[in-house]
């Protein structure tokens, strides 16, 4: 009799402690998450109020109805972010937001709305603020990109990949207001690559091919550009004596 009782004295206490603790878990997702609620992790560049100013929740506003994958979306563009990870949490209460910050690897130049707009550029070709960058990752940058638009980032991302993986030393990428592309490397001066981005890997071998060949001499001192609007015909022109 007494196990009887002892399991339903148990059983009656495990049954309030549950009702309490989802009374309790009830309560703090209808608590409202305000400016002092938002933890940030990953990056010292950002704080709450820009969280607050980059999403289209209205704060404070109850945990429950935070929608995560939102925010995140709308922080990884308003904020030019690589990643972004958002996480509700009751214990402690609030908003766990993980960022990852682009790296840049060049200087950008971009027109909006007739307006120039400076920032930076990554490897993946994304153009990011000026006030999303850290100053720590500044460094050492050596490439300009000017012209940047959304339809570019491709081309970026193909052109900085063989830069990694052979000897082309680009200082320099400009997209005119028509699309026409051209670089300039430090041994081969200007390029002119034209307006089919699909060429770009097949026109980016040949400047490898050429740079590796006049290494052999001094040749390219004398070069004052290479046409390679049509790669299957390159136009070389020299400084006249």
């Amino acid at each position: 009799m007494k196990n009887k009782k002892g399991i339903k004295n148990r059983s009656f206490f495990f049954l309030i402690s549950f009702l309490f603790l989802t009374s309790l878990l009830s309560i703090k997702t209808l608590k409202k998450v305000d400016t002092q609620d938002i933890r940030i992790s990953g990056s010292e560049l950002f704080s709450q109020n820009d969280v607050i100013k980059n999403s289209s929740l209205n704060f404070p506003v109850r945990l429950i109805f935070v929608e995560t994958n939102l925010l995140e979306k709308e922080l990884k563009q308003n904020l030019s972010l690589k990643n972004v990870l958002v996480s509700r949490e009751l214990f402690p209460f609030g908003l766990k937001i993980h960022i990852n910050s682009r790296i840049p690897i060049a200087y950008g130049e971009r027109i909006l709305n007739d307006e120039k707009i400076l920032g930076f550029i990554d490897k993946d070709g994304i153009f990011i603020n000026k006030r999303n960058v850290e100053e720590k990752n500044l460094n050492k940058l050596t490439i300009q990109v000017f012209g940047w638009e959304e339809k570019f980032k491709k081309i970026l991302s193909e052109i900085f990949i063989a830069m990694e993986n052979n000897e082309l030393e680009i200082v320099k990428i400009t997209f005119s207001s028509d699309g026409l592309l051209t670089v300039e490397e430090k041994d081969l001066k200007t390029i002119f690559l034209g307006f089919k981005p699909n060429l770009i890997n097949y026109q980016l071998q040949i400047i490898n091919n050429l740079k590796n060949e006049f290494k052999k001499s001094s040749f390219s001192k004398k070069i004052d550009n290479v046409d390679l609007t049509n790669p299957d015909k390159p136009k070389i022109k020299v400084f006249k004596p």
